[in-house]
This record gives structure tokens, sequence and C-alpha cells, in this order.
């Protein structure tokens, strides 16, 4: 499950058994993510949460670490046995944006920030799972 926490809004993606295709799960209200996130668990199982890291371009924290790394902590500590893995978060809402308009949606739907959110979380498991791949790769061809 990939979260793209935000102040008010949260981004949720999810990947297919496979690991395959990522896919928009929902946008929930930041101070409901933590109930949200203890239903799905009771539905569908989570091999590991990978939660978008914020960065400024010279690699230091973003203002948004500051909100981000208190919820890293809770979540780690509420659910032990599901690792949390980082992914540079940088440039996701604007690629996010970006995605929208090549897909066609209008200006209305592309002002709709919870869908941007959500765009947002399937980015940061897209680059998650690519990066697995590639580590995969190089571990096969040592």
């Amino acid at each position: 499950m990939a979260i793209d926490y935000g102040r008010k809004r949260t981004g949720l993606a999810v990947t297919d058994q496979l690991q395959i295709i990522a896919t928009g799960l929902t946008t929930v209200e930041t101070q409901k993510l933590m109930p949200f996130i203890d239903d799905y668990l009771k539905k569908e199982s989570v091999e590991c949460f990978v939660v978008g890291e914020a960065k400024h371009l010279d690699n230091t924290p973003s203002e948004s670490a500051r909100y981000i790394e208190p919820f890293v902590a809770a979540l780690q500590k509420k659910y032990p046995d599901i690792p949390v893995q980082r992914i540079d978060e940088r440039f996701t809402s604007k690629i996010a944006f970006q995605t929208m308009i090549d897909g066609g949606l209008s200006r209305k739907q592309r002002q709709n920030k919870a869908l941007i959110d959500t765009v947002s979380a399937v980015l940061i498991l897209q680059n998650y799972m690519q990066s697995k791949e590639i580590e995969k790769t190089r571990n096969q061809q040592s």
C-alpha cells in the first residue's frame, strides 16, 4: 500500500497480488487515515507500506517531512510486522497533474485535489515496484 501523506488529505494506492500494476485506492482525510488503514487491513493483506519521502531538490527534508515522520513512527508502532519503505516523492504531484492532462481529464476534473493525491500515491507505488524490479535484476546478474 502506497501512502501519499498530506496534512489534510492522504492519497492511497495498492497493487495486485503479482505486484505488476499500481492502482489508485482512494483519498482519505488525514485525520481518518489510521481508522481507514485498520479497516482495510481487516479485509486485505498488505506486504509493506510505501510512504512518500518529502525532500527538496538538494535532498534535504522538506517542510512536510515534519508531519510525515510522526505518522511513519505511529505506523511502525501500530503495525510492527508490516515494513515501511520510503520513496522519494519529489515531483509526484506535478507528474500526477500532467498525467491527468495527458489522460484527457477536463480542467474541472484536474482541480480535484483528492484525485491528484490518489494519482500521486500510484506514482509512489510504481516507483517502488520499479526499484524492486531493478534490484532483483541486479541480484540475478551478480
